[in-house]
This record gives structure tokens, sequence and C-alpha cells, in this order.
């Protein structure tokens, strides 16, 4: 699948020729000239890698490492220093950066790069995956057709994202087990998944069900609860 990749650089030149490198290697590239601009696009959209210089206005690299941070966990940062500035590669990487590449960069170091730093997140995530499995969070899909094959490629992508998802179709064709593929493939996999039956909760109590209620906010109401949602961000 095409690999989407934020190149952040306050050299023009700098960005076009790495887009154009990495869109001829089969890659969806987003530019951005700054930290500041990097951070907006990375809250509005998925990527799988972030190429950044580290000497930048209003926001460089290093900064942007920081206000990422743990979520350089999951996707792969690749810090681009000047040459010779490998001890500011090495604090880069302690804060969080996958690799380094010196500039002036060839196509070949450039790609070779990439492709490692993609490589590590794919692993991680399968080795996630399988913990997950192993402890029973997660039941695997085993899907033949074409049709199938899609949606499950469309459910990784999207788990990566912090989107909204909604799932439709018919009684017994695998709702939730969408839902605990998307949940378990997601940056949230090791916090809890909380399933509510609506139908199976009278309409005047399912406000309470979800958010809790205080102590006689309704007939039979003796004590305060808190509801499903705020239980479960309390772990």
């Amino acid at each position: 699948m095409k690999q989407r990749i934020l190149f952040v650089d306050d050299d023009e030149a700098s960005r076009e020729l790495g887009r154009y490198n990495l869109e001829q290697a089969g890659h969806a590239v987003n530019l951005a000239r700054d930290g500041e601009q990097a951070l907006e696009l990375l809250r509005r959209q998925h990527y799988d890698l972030v190429l950044t210089d580290l000497r930048m206005p209003r926001m460089g690299g290093m900064e942007l490492l920081q206000q990422m941070g743990p979520r350089t966990a999951e996707l792969p940062v690749v810090v681009i220093t000047a040459h010779g500035s490998v001890e500011t590669a090495v604090r880069a990487m302690k804060a969080g950066a996958y690799d380094f590449i010196e500039k002036p960069f060839g196509r070949e170091v450039l790609l070779l790069t990439v492709e490692r730093a993609l490589e590590r997140r794919r692993l991680g995530r399968e080795n996630r995956v399988l913990r997950l499995r192993a402890a029973g969070v997660e039941r695997e899909i085993i899907a033949a057709s074409e049709p199938m094959r899609k949606l499950l490629e469309t459910c990784d992508r999207v788990a990566g994202s912090d989107a909204s998802v909604l799932i439709t179709g018919e009684s017994g064709t695998g709702k939730e087990l969408i839902a605990r593929r998307l949940h378990s493939r997601s940056e949230r996999a090791e916090g809890p998944l909380v399933t509510v039956n609506c139908a199976a909760i009278p309409a005047e109590l399912l406000e309470s069900e979800l958010f809790g209620h205080a102590r006689g906010a309704f007939t039979g109401a003796v004590t305060a609860r808190p509801g499903a949602v705020r239980r479960q961000r309390r772990r």
C-alpha cells in the first residue's frame, strides 16, 4: 500500500526535491515549511513517517519532536541535519527520532533510510497485534474475497488515525470484529474497549448509563454513579 509521508523543511528547493524522489518511489507526500505547520497537518491527517529538518524558523525539528511526544513510538521520525552536525542528530534520536540523514543527501540515502523506518514501523505494529492476539484481545479475521481484503486494508489504515468511524451492516456480518480490529491496531490499543448494547437500554436511561448521574437525579438514583465513559477513562 502507498505510504503517506510528511516532509518538513523551510528550504523550498529541499522540500520539492524530497517530494519528487519520494513520489517517484511510490509514496504520497505532504509538505510543511516548519514545525508549527507540521503539527497542524499531523492533527488533521494520518501519516506513516515524518522527515524533518532540525533548523527552521518558528518551530524547529527538536521542538517538533518534543511536541509529538509519545507518538514517535508509533510514528517514526527521521531528522535532517547539516553536514557534520552528528551531535545534534544524536540528541534528536535521544528525544525520539528513529534515524537521521545529513544534508546534502542523495536519492539512494533518502529512500534507503525511509524504507528502513517504514519497515521498523510495520514490524512494531505486527508485534503489537501478535501480543494482543496472544492475550485474546483481538480475534484474527481470515478473508479470501477481494472485497473483504480491501475492507481489512482500509480498516488497518484508518486505525492509525484519530478519525471517528461508523461501521454499518446487517446483523451477524462482523461489525464488532471490525471494531475490535480497529481498536487493537490503534494507538489506544493498550486502553479499554467499551462495548454498549444501546438497544438493551431504555431511552430515558441511556444518558445515565453512558455519562453517569448524581444522587437523586431521578427516581431510584439513591447514589451517585459514574457512567461507562467516565469509569473507563479513569483506568
